[in-house]
């Protein structure tokens, strides 16, 4: 892929806050969420809420799915921790707040042994404050980011390995034509479910695979060949987020699947080496684990400079999701949009325009911010339905 025009530099809007605060939410639900490392019994969510001295409003969402306890965690982080430093503190945009955020917890993260917890607590933060600013400037936040064209190509995720083609047949029949399986459950079960996928789509749809991290070097180089046969769109995290290039070169040599990942790295630098080391073709920040939209940004200029593709990562409730799906339709290029397959009241909910699937696509519309207004006693009514 050619590298593409430089982005626009984000907006400055000034923002004095006078309060922050942090909601937990919970939602039973009846089929878990399986991935390799873990199982998910709930759909947990913590949204950020920034209301600024004129009376403002903008939602955040910071990323909370694992551990069990991370959702009433982050939420505390960024009550005791993040209000007392933003709250009543002039920042000249969102940008400047989260550069600032960063820079004074930087040393804190290293002590506690804390950088993921802390970096989605600005996440959420940063995604409330730019929220918050298009709701200022009248306009949703595709096109305050610079944005033209309110259309996002979407894919059906977290698609779990039992019997993956009752999902497929069903996404498929709400407008889907790109799906992403969880793979990562042993070789055999693998590979017959991505032949039973393959076979019910057609050569006509996309298919994506998210082994998340289950594989050494030496069982994806196994595994990945038998899988390419079935035309892969991307193969997703076969390796530690962690291990060393080399690996991921290995990997990349032994395979013609395109390799994809970022969603575990955190700060500018990591991304910058992860582009750099030329292994990735598809790159995949998660604005509610790491950066935000002022984080995010730069990286996502950085990706497509290389030539790669951006495509965020995103499973988790409904105001991340509308925050991805607008980031990305600001940043343009062939990038597709994340959506869980999986049931989750608090994603549905609130993300009624990404429900709107036709032909692969969804529209974000004309709203302010990201285009909804949250009820917390709303949500809680219907967590406790469910």
């Amino acid at each position: 892929m050619p590298p593409a025009h430089p982005l626009p530099p984000l907006p400055a809007i000034a923002v004095r806050l006078a309060r922050l605060e942090a909601f937990v939410f919970r939602c039973p639900i009846e089929t878990p969420v399986r991935t390799s490392f873990g199982t998910m019994h709930d759909r947990p969510a913590v949204f950020v809420r920034a209301e600024d001295e004129d009376g403002a409003v903008g939602w955040g969402e910071a990323w909370c799915n694992f551990p069990s306890c991370a959702a009433e965690h982050r939420a505390k982080l960024i009550e005791t921790l993040f209000a007392p430093l933003a709250v009543g503190r002039p920042f000249a945009s969102a940008a400047a707040a989260f550069a600032e955020l960063t820079r004074s917890t930087a040393v804190l993260a290293i002590q506690s042994g804390e950088p993921g917890p802390i970096a989605q607590a600005i996440a959420g933060v940063d995604l409330a404050l730019w929220d918050l600013a298009a709701r200022r400037a009248g306009a949703p936040l595709w096109r305050l980011l610079g944005g033209t064209s309110d259309r996002v190509a979407v894919y059906a995720s977290g698609i779990n390995p039992e019997r993956p083609q009752d999902t497929v047949a069903a996404k498929f029949a709400a407008g889907h034509r790109s799906f992403k399986l969880k793979v990562g459950f042993g070789e055999t079960r693998d590979v017959e479910n991505v032949r039973v996928v393959r076979a019910q789509l057609g050569s006509g749809a996309r298919l994506m695979l998210d082994a998340n991290q289950a594989w050494s070097l030496e069982e994806a180089r196994r595994i990945a060949p038998q899988l390419a046969a079935f035309d892969i769109g991307w193969l997703e995290e076969p390796l530690r987020a962690d291990r060393p290039v080399a690996e991921w070169h290995l990997l990349h040599g032994a395979t013609r699947i395109p390799l994809a990942g970022g969603e575990n790295l955190i700060g500018e630098d990591a991304f910058s080496a992860a582009i750099g080391a030329g292994a990735l073709a598809v790159v995949q920040p998660d604005v509610a684990k790491w950066g935000g939209i002022s984080g995010c940004w730069p990286v996502i200029d950085k990706i497509r400079a290389a030539g790669l593709r951006y495509c965020p990562h995103y499973l988790g409730a409904g105001v991340g999701l509308l925050a991805s799906a607008h980031l990305l339709a600001a940043a343009g290029g062939d990038g597709l949009l994340e959506i869980d397959a999986n049931a989750n009241p608090l994603r549905t909910s609130l993300s009624a325009s990404l429900a709107a699937v036709h032909d692969g696509s969804a529209r974000l519309g004309e709203s302010p911010g990201i285009g909804i207004d949250i009820d917390p006693a709303r949500l809680r009514a219907l967590c406790a339905a469910g």
